[in-house]
């Protein structure tokens, strides 16, 4: 018996998709993931055939094993034994009465126990919201710095406030600064090598993160180095939510006023954002000579108590499956006996993260997030649309910024602790990026942080449960079709 045409295009067809369900399948299963992430990525191979194994195979595969152990397989530098002894310390201690101090203890020995974290007490922290100041005070401390800088930046741009940059890192180059910049290929694209050529030439050294110079032949697009690190002579340390680029300050009509938090750090807390750095550089350099191989010149030792603030340094990456800085989130709200208050730019939280704050809100917290009014990625800010939406049916209060674009990561907890660092409270930055967050145990940081926020509210427009359900049918329906890709996005 003949078939017709159009049953040979029928058999076609479904060969065809037979064919693309079996590809789907193998592909997703050959590699370990959660189960999120699977379905989500079955879902866009199912879907958008040929297209989706284009788009997993930029966004969807792991890092190379090779890259996994170089990171993996750097030493806790110096600070081992001590980290050490510090854990025996906390171990021994008797159960404290107050319960705030109850509260510190188990956070930090949560940090000791899952990122070999180290507790450093006397730091002195200053807040910056404002980019302009924010560098300003940045290129003061470079423009001073006798022995060593070391900078690891997301996104450095080849604008006006990158060249500034550059120009003062040649020039201290050229002064016999030893000078190291480590940058992400993929935040800083645009950015070619010979960027950096005149400050080799001084000396300096300038390399991307684990060595990915091509950003159209790396598969692997997912894994960024989202880390916003700079040590100056192992004295001064930054850390927080700020990149490299006239946009962070407000130079860009697209985004506006641009308001991020950002900490400088002058104590003992700079060690350990020396250590990440370290770290990080030897991992993404292939030759001996160019490695940090003797550690001691850049931890100085410190004579004199710099303030009243404890924290510990926490960071995350894919090389390890514990998501440090997603349980350091968790530890926090989950303490929490008041008040939890949240700024991201990215609200997309897993299961576990939404279960707690449901569970803070449910119990009497005050919870209150704060997001932007304008998206930086469409998909993203859909999806954090849909998420602010469930958060705000649930009680919590949410807040959308209208001065510019919020990029600020921080969370603050009963006026007691707190974080502020590059992790935003997403699949990405709990899965897939390196990041870097600062733990704070200090009612002084936190008044601050809190009244910051109270300020920022004076922007803001309060999202009422009553508002998400009378916006447009269509944008529901993007924010949830956006939310079904969350644990990929």
């Amino acid at each position: 018996m003949l078939l017709t045409t159009w049953q040979i295009i029928k058999l076609i067809i479904w060969g065809i998709i037979l064919i693309n369900e079996i590809a789907a399948l193998y592909t997703v299963f050959r590699e370990k993931r959660d189960i999120a992430a699977t379905w989500a990525w079955l879902l866009v191979l199912t879907l958008i055939p040929v297209l989706g194994f284009i788009l997993y195979a930029f966004l969807g595969r792991k890092l190379p094993q090779d890259k996994m152990e170089r990171i993996q397989s750097q030493t806790e530098l110096e600070l081992r034994a001590a980290l050490e002894e510090q854990k025996k310390q906390f171990l021994d201690m008797p159960r404290p009465k107050k319960q705030t101090m109850r509260m510190y203890r188990r956070t930090i020995m949560l940090f000791q126990s899952i990122d070999n974290a180290f507790l450093t007490r006397h730091n002195q922290v200053d807040i910056y919201t404002d980019g302009q100041r924010l560098f300003q005070k940045m290129f003061d401390d470079l423009s001073n710095a006798q022995k060593s800088i070391h900078i690891e930046f997301y996104t450095i741009y080849n604008d006006r406030i990158g060249n500034q940059l550059r120009t003062l890192l040649e020039q201290k180059a050229a002064e016999g600064v030893e000078v190291r910049v480590l940058y992400d290929s993929w935040g800083s694209m645009g950015v070619k090598r010979s960027f950096y050529d005149a400050l080799r030439q001084n000396g300096g050294l300038a390399e991307p993160f684990l060595m990915t110079h091509s950003n159209l032949f790396d598969f692997r697009l997912n894994y960024r180095d989202h880390r916003k690190i700079v040590t100056i002579d192992g004295k001064i340390g930054y850390v927080g939510g700020f990149n490299v680029g006239d946009q962070y300050l407000g130079r860009l009509p697209k985004f506006g006023y641009w308001r991020d938090t950002h900490l400088r750090v002058i104590g003992g807390g700079v060690y350990s954002l020396q250590q990440r750095f370290i770290r990080d550089w030897n991992a993404s350099q292939r030759h001996v000579q160019d490695k940090i191989i003797h550690y001691r010149p850049y931890f100085p030792p410190i004579t004199v108590k710099q303030g009243n603030t404890a924290l510990q340094i926490v960071s995350n990456g894919p090389e390890s499956p514990l998501e440090k800085i997603k349980l350091g989130y968790l530890r926090l709200i989950n303490a929490a006996q008041d008040h939890i208050w949240i700024q991201t730019p990215y609200l997309i939280p897993d299961d576990s993260v939404l279960d707690a704050l449901r569970i803070a809100i449910h119990s009497g917290v005050d919870v209150r997030i704060m997001i932007p009014c304008k998206p930086d990625h469409p998909f993203v800010y859909r999806a954090t649309q849909y998420y602010a939406r469930q958060l705000a049916n649930e009680g919590a209060t949410i807040y959308f910024y209208q001065n510019g674009f919020l990029h600020a990561k921080t969370m603050v907890v009963d006026g007691k602790m707190a974080s502020v660092g590059s992790a935003n409270l997403d699949f990405r930055s709990f899965k897939l990026n390196f990041e870097i967050n600062a733990f704070m145990y200090d009612h002084h940081i936190t008044d601050q942080l809190e009244q910051i926020f109270v300020n920022d509210i004076r922007n803001c427009k309060v999202m009422t449960p009553e508002m998400f359900a009378a916006q447009p049918v269509w944008l529901r329906f993007k924010q949830t079709f956006s939310r079904l890709f969350s644990p990929i996005l």
